[in-house]
């Protein structure tokens, strides 16, 4: 994390850049899919974090991988942090830009944990209903837990709300723990 600071001006700084041009939510489109494409392939983590490898070889990776799907902002992201040698930082760069652009925007991040993950149909019922509750729009991320077997997790901001199966098992189990029927012989 001893980049963090310096990826959170590179966050404004695209952020102001892309309010400017009109194209932040579509650049917060493209450090969503940078962001997750990173995430899910650890061999493209491991070539941007690599000293080894020559930034060139960086450039021409993340655009063979992002061009034809990316804004010319964040193309221009690309060869600025080639320019001042820090393509290792793309990542938590995206990631900064996509927390400060929902701050911004005044939308606040959702979790929801399942045992299955949810169709899109169910997603925008879960939305619909946090906009109901909060007042304010919210984006959804969908973490698949076998573990809970069943039901949900909701975490919006600071609240939590567990109608799991797992969790109603181990209300039962405390309730038969802490019953101390003894019958009278």
């Amino acid at each position: 994390m001893k980049d963090a600071r310096a990826a959170l001006r590179y966050a404004k700084a695209i952020l102001n850049l892309a309010k400017d041009a009109k194209k932040d939510s579509a650049v917060n489109k493209d450090m969503q899919l940078i962001a997750s494409t990173i995430s899910e392939n650890p061999e493209l983590a491991v070539v941007l974090q690599s000293p080894v490898i020559k930034s060139a070889d960086k450039i021409n990776v993340l655009k063979a991988t992002f061009s034809k799907q990316v804004n010319n902002i964040t193309l221009g992201l690309f060869n600025l942090l080639q320019e001042n040698k820090r393509i290792s930082m793309l990542n938590a760069i995206a990631k900064q830009y996509t927390i400060i652009f929902d701050y911004y925007k005044n939308i606040q991040v959702a979790k929801v944990t399942t045992a299955v993950p949810i169709t899109a149909a169910i997603e925008k019922q879960v939305l619909a209903k946090i906009e109901a509750l909060t007042g304010e729009k919210a984006s959804l991320e969908n973490e698949v837990n076998p573990n809970i077997l069943g039901g949900f997790i909701l975490r919006v901001g600071d609240v939590q709300y567990d109608a799991s199966i797992s969790n109603h098992l181990s209300e039962l189990k405390k309730e038969f723990d802490n019953s101390h029927y003894i019958p009278k012989i």
